[in-house]
């Protein structure tokens, strides 16, 4: 009896062991993208958005649209952050209906001709990789 308790114990222990393992890989993951995408943020968006995804970037003054306030995208859209949405609107690629004219440049192209893309999957994927990066970072800003 001694010996089954014992070897349960550890086998329990083990398993939550490889769990806590798992959920902290997963979250130096998720920092990697979104430091990614922060980059990316800096390097693309804040001109026109600001530093603070605020709306308020060196660009901000010259354009016909003033560019959206990037940290209230959850709270206009009910607490809960447009994912997808968000991913089309970088991308660009796609008429998202709704929007009215494309203001923004079309990131979705840019970035694959950044990226060499062809037709090759794997060079979309590239592509659709950087935008996710963006729109983690995204989300990670969000005011309450």
């Amino acid at each position: 009896m001694l010996h089954w308790v014992s070897r349960n114990f550890f086998s329990g222990f083990a398993v939550v062991f490889m769990f806590c393992l798992l959920a902290t890989a997963s979250y130096a993951q998720e920092d990697e993208i979104i430091a990614g995408g922060k980059g990316k943020y800096t390097k693309y968006c804040a001109s026109c958005h600001g530093q603070a995804a605020k709306g308020d970037g060196p660009l901000a003054q010259m354009l016909l649209v003033k560019p959206a306030d990037l940290t209230q995208l959850s709270k206009r859209n009910e607490g809960k952050f447009p994912f997808w949405r968000v991913y089309q609107m970088i991308d660009g690629r796609e008429e998202v209906r709704g929007h009215g004219s494309r203001e923004m440049p079309i990131w979705g192209f840019i970035f694959q001709i950044e990226e060499g893309a062809t037709q090759a999957p794997y060079q979309e994927d590239l592509v659709r990789g950087r935008i996710w990066q963006l729109v983690y970072f995204l989300e990670s800003i969000q005011e309450k």
